[in-house]
Protein backbone atom coordinates (compact mmCIF):
# COMPACT_ATOMS: atom_id res chain seq x y z
CA UNK A 1 0.00 0.00 0.00
CA UNK A 2 1.76 3.31 -0.85
CA UNK A 3 2.11 5.43 2.29
CA UNK A 4 2.29 8.91 0.51
CA UNK A 5 -0.41 11.42 1.04
CA UNK A 6 -2.27 10.77 -2.17
CA UNK A 7 -3.41 7.17 -2.09
CA UNK A 8 -6.55 7.31 -5.14
CA UNK A 9 -5.30 4.71 -7.60
CA UNK A 10 -6.81 6.39 -11.04
CA UNK A 11 -5.41 9.99 -9.95
CA UNK A 12 -1.59 8.70 -8.74
CA UNK A 13 -1.82 6.95 -12.53
CA UNK A 14 -2.88 10.52 -13.92
CA UNK A 15 0.15 12.67 -12.00
CA UNK A 16 2.92 9.90 -12.65
CA UNK A 17 1.68 10.01 -16.40
CA UNK A 18 2.00 13.80 -16.63
CA UNK A 19 3.97 15.30 -19.04
CA UNK A 20 5.33 18.99 -19.46
CA UNK A 21 2.40 21.52 -20.05
CA UNK A 22 -0.09 19.14 -19.60
CA UNK A 23 -3.34 19.86 -18.18
CA UNK A 24 -5.68 18.56 -15.28
CA UNK A 25 -8.80 20.30 -14.13
CA UNK A 26 -9.92 19.85 -10.34
CA UNK A 27 -13.49 21.03 -9.72
CA UNK A 28 -16.65 21.46 -7.70
CA UNK A 29 -19.91 19.26 -7.86
CA UNK A 30 -21.34 21.81 -10.65
CA UNK A 31 -18.69 22.31 -13.42
CA UNK A 32 -20.03 20.39 -16.83
CA UNK A 33 -17.34 17.51 -17.95
CA UNK A 34 -16.64 17.02 -22.05
CA UNK A 35 -17.95 13.61 -22.69
CA UNK A 36 -14.49 12.77 -24.14
CA UNK A 37 -12.26 13.79 -21.07
CA UNK A 38 -11.64 11.13 -18.21
CA UNK A 39 -13.49 11.85 -15.52
CA UNK A 40 -12.47 11.18 -11.99
CA UNK A 41 -15.15 11.81 -9.87
CA UNK A 42 -14.76 12.39 -6.38
CA UNK A 43 -18.17 13.50 -4.82
CA UNK A 44 -19.27 11.99 -1.85
CA UNK A 45 -22.34 14.24 -0.88
CA UNK A 46 -21.96 18.07 -0.44
CA UNK A 47 -18.25 19.78 0.44
CA UNK A 48 -16.75 15.85 0.40
CA UNK A 49 -14.00 15.80 -0.76
CA UNK A 50 -13.53 19.88 -0.18
CA UNK A 51 -12.08 21.77 -3.02
CA UNK A 52 -9.19 22.84 -0.43
CA UNK A 53 -8.09 19.11 0.68
CA UNK A 54 -8.19 17.76 -2.97
CA UNK A 55 -6.09 20.39 -4.44
CA UNK A 56 -3.27 19.67 -1.15
CA UNK A 57 -3.33 16.39 -2.20
CA UNK A 58 -2.70 16.75 -5.87
CA UNK A 59 0.13 19.19 -4.81
CA UNK A 60 1.50 16.80 -2.43
CA UNK A 61 2.71 14.57 -5.96
CA UNK A 62 2.69 17.06 -8.56
CA UNK A 63 4.82 19.96 -9.79
CA UNK A 64 3.09 22.78 -11.67
CA UNK A 65 3.98 25.83 -13.72
CA UNK A 66 0.74 27.45 -14.26
CA UNK A 67 -2.87 27.69 -13.32
CA UNK A 68 -5.74 28.82 -14.75
CA UNK A 69 -9.12 30.14 -12.98
CA UNK A 70 -12.22 31.80 -13.52
CA UNK A 71 -12.09 35.72 -13.28
CA UNK A 72 -15.68 34.80 -11.21
CA UNK A 73 -13.89 33.16 -8.74
CA UNK A 74 -12.17 36.03 -7.01
CA UNK A 75 -15.80 38.39 -6.66
CA UNK A 76 -18.26 35.44 -6.19
CA UNK A 77 -15.96 32.95 -3.59
CA UNK A 78 -13.69 35.29 -2.24
CA UNK A 79 -12.49 33.18 0.84
CA UNK A 80 -11.98 29.91 -1.26
CA UNK A 81 -10.28 31.89 -4.04
CA UNK A 82 -7.79 33.29 -1.13
CA UNK A 83 -7.44 29.74 0.48
CA UNK A 84 -6.40 28.64 -2.70
CA UNK A 85 -4.01 30.98 -3.71
CA UNK A 86 -2.27 30.41 -0.32
CA UNK A 87 -1.73 27.07 -1.42
CA UNK A 88 -0.25 27.66 -4.29
CA UNK A 89 2.16 30.19 -2.64
CA UNK A 90 3.33 27.13 -0.35
CA UNK A 91 3.58 25.25 -2.88
CA UNK A 92 6.08 27.78 -4.40
CA UNK A 93 7.57 27.91 -1.19
CA UNK A 94 7.83 24.21 -0.83
CA UNK A 95 9.14 23.39 -4.57
CA UNK A 96 11.12 27.09 -5.25
CA UNK A 97 9.29 27.18 -8.42
CA UNK A 98 6.86 29.85 -9.52
CA UNK A 99 3.46 29.52 -10.43
CA UNK A 100 1.88 31.52 -13.44
CA UNK A 101 -2.04 32.30 -12.70
CA UNK A 102 -3.97 33.07 -15.30
CA UNK A 103 -7.45 34.36 -15.44
CA UNK A 104 -10.54 34.15 -17.56
CA UNK A 105 -14.21 34.03 -18.36
CA UNK A 106 -16.24 30.81 -16.71
CA UNK A 107 -17.14 30.32 -20.39
CA UNK A 108 -13.70 30.19 -21.58
CA UNK A 109 -12.77 28.24 -18.42
CA UNK A 110 -15.48 25.57 -19.58
CA UNK A 111 -14.17 25.30 -23.15
CA UNK A 112 -10.40 25.02 -21.73
CA UNK A 113 -11.32 21.96 -19.67
CA UNK A 114 -11.77 19.73 -23.20
CA UNK A 115 -7.83 20.62 -23.07
CA UNK A 116 -7.80 19.24 -19.89
CA UNK A 117 -6.32 15.34 -19.44
CA UNK A 118 -9.08 14.78 -17.04
CA UNK A 119 -11.23 16.10 -15.02
CA UNK A 120 -10.84 15.57 -11.15
CA UNK A 121 -14.74 15.95 -9.58
CA UNK A 122 -14.73 17.25 -5.82
CA UNK A 123 -17.68 17.48 -3.54
CA UNK A 124 -16.92 21.02 -3.32
CA UNK A 125 -20.51 23.35 -3.54
CA UNK A 126 -19.15 26.91 -3.93
CA UNK A 127 -19.63 28.50 -6.46
CA UNK A 128 -15.98 28.49 -9.36
CA UNK A 129 -14.38 26.64 -7.05
CA UNK A 130 -12.68 25.65 -10.49
CA UNK A 131 -9.04 25.23 -11.19
CA UNK A 132 -6.64 23.73 -14.31
CA UNK A 133 -3.39 23.04 -13.34
CA UNK A 134 -0.30 22.73 -16.02
CA UNK A 135 2.07 20.14 -15.30
CA UNK A 136 5.81 21.94 -14.73
CA UNK A 137 9.26 19.66 -14.34
CA UNK A 138 10.79 18.83 -11.56
CA UNK A 139 14.09 19.62 -12.74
Amino acid sequence: MKKSLLINSEISFLVATLGHTDEITICDAGLPIPDATQRIDLALTHGVPSFIDTIKVILSESQIEGVVLADEFKSISPDLHQALLEELANDEKRTGKTITITYVSHEQFKDKTHQSRAVVRTGECTPYANVIFQAGVVF
